[in-house]
C-alpha cells in the first residue's frame, strides 16, 4: 500500500473524524467539530493537522500537532498520532510523526508530548521513536441507559443553573474555567487568559452542550461546573469538571455533574464518556460513584528533540 502524507482538506473531515473514532472510540469526533478546531486554532499554536491516505484519497492515518503557546514555558508542543487500526503496518503513523516532528521543530518546539494507548504494541512504538513514558490518564464510559443515581437537593444558599443562563454575560464562566483549569494535573501546565479566544473556541464550540452544561452558584458566585460535549449521535462527553479553590470540600463537583448526567439522558443521550488523570484520585472515585468504568488507558509520552 502506497501512503500519502499531506495536509489536510475541507473534504477529508469525514474521513479525519472516522479514524478518529475507530482508534479511540472513547472521544467525540464529528466531521463539524474538526472543521470548526482547524478554523479556529490559535496562530501562536502553529497548529497543522495532518492526514495520511491511501493512492484514491482514503483517509488511514492522521496527526494532530500544536505548539502549546498558553503554557508558562515555550518550546512545548503536542503531537497526536491515529491510524485506523484496519489499516495499521503500512508506515502511515511513522510518516505522520516524522512529518509533524519536522514541522514543530522548525516553529521552535524542544520537547514533545504524545498520548499513546497503553497496550504492548503502542508503547513499544512510541519508544522506539524516542519518546519515554511518563503520566497515565483513563477513558472511562457510562451506560446512560442504566440506572443513575438520584438527583441531590442543591443545598441552602446553592443554586443549578447551565451554561445558557450565562449567555448574557458568558465571562463569569470563563473565569471559573480558567481557575480550575489553572491545578488540572498535567505535564504541561495551561493559562486561560485569552477572554477572546475562548469566546470563539470554547463558548461557541459545535460540540458545546449549554443546555447540559451545569454550573453551582454559591451565594450568586459562580463555583463549580460540569462542561457538557454532545455529537448528535446519543454520545455525551464531560469536557472539564472543576471547582473553584474557594469552594472545594463541599461535594459541588458530584452535585453539578449528576444534574448534567440527568439532563443528558433526559435529552437521549444513551453513552456518556469522560478522561481522567491516573494520579486525580478524588475524581476518579466521583465517577465510579456514578458507574463509570475504565475502557481504555493511554500513557503520556515525551521527547526531546533539537
Amino acid at each position: 500500500m502506497t501512503v500519502i502524507v499531506r495536509d489536510v482538506r475541507a473534504e477529508d473531515a469525514e474521513g479525519f473524524a472516522r479514524v478518529r473514532r475507530a482508534a479511540v472510540p472513547f472521544m467525540l469526533a464529528t466531521p463539524e467539530q474538526l472543521m470548526f478546531d482547524w478554523a479556529h486554532a490559535h496562530p501562536d499554536s502553529h497548529a497543522r493537522p495532518l492526514v495520511a491516505v491511501t493512492e484514491d484519497g482514503e483517509v488511514i492515518g492522521t496527526v494532530q500537532q500544536q505548539i502549546a503557546h498558553n503554557a508558562p514555558e515555550p518550546g512545548i508542543g503536542s503531537v497526536n498520532v491515529y491510524v485506523d487500526p484496519a489499516c495499521q503496518r503500512h508506515g502511515a503513523g511513522t510518516a505522520l510523526l516524522r512529518a509533524a516532528e519536522e514541522h514543530l521543530a522548525e516553529q521552535g518546539a524542544r520537547t514533545l508530548y504524545s498520548w499513546v494507548m497503553d497496550t504492548p504494541e503502542d508503547r513499544a512504538w512510541a519508544e522506539r521513536r524516542g519518546y519515554a513514558p511518563s503520566r497515565s490518564a483513563y477513558f472511562l464510559r457510562l451506560d446512560l441507559t442504566a440506572e443513575l443515581p438520584p438527583l441531590q437537593e442543591p443545598p441552602a444558599g446553592v443554586e443549578l443553573l447551565t451554561a445558557e443562563d450565562f449567555a448574557a454575560d458568558p465571562r463569569r464562566l470563563f473565569e471559573l474555567d480558567a481557575v480550575t483549569t489553572a491545578d488540572e494535573p498535567s505535564d504541561v501546565g495551561s493559562e486561560l487568559d485569552d477572554y477572546a479566544h475562548w469566546l470563539e473556541t470554547t463558548w461557541k464550540h459545535p460540540l458545546f452542550d449549554r443546555a447540559l452544561t451545569t454550573v453551582a452558584v454559591v451565594d450568586g458566585v459562580p463555583a463549580a461546573f460540569s462542561a457538557a460535549q454532545t455529537d448528535g449521535l446519543g454520545r455525551y462527553g464531560t469536557g472539564m469538571t472543576g471547582t473553584a479553590p474557594a469552594f472545594r470540600g463541599r461535594g459541588l463537583a458530584k452535585l453539578v455533574k449528576n444534574a448534567s448526567l440527568h439532563r443528558a439522558r433526559a435529552a437521549g443521550c444513551v453513552e456518556a464518556f469522560t478522561g481522567n488523570d491516573a494520579g486525580n484520585e478524588p475524581m476518579l472515585a466521583i465517577n465510579k460513584w456514578f458507574g463509570y468504568e475504565i475502557g481504555a488507558v493511554e500513557v503520556r509520552h515525551v521527547r526531546t528533540i533539537g
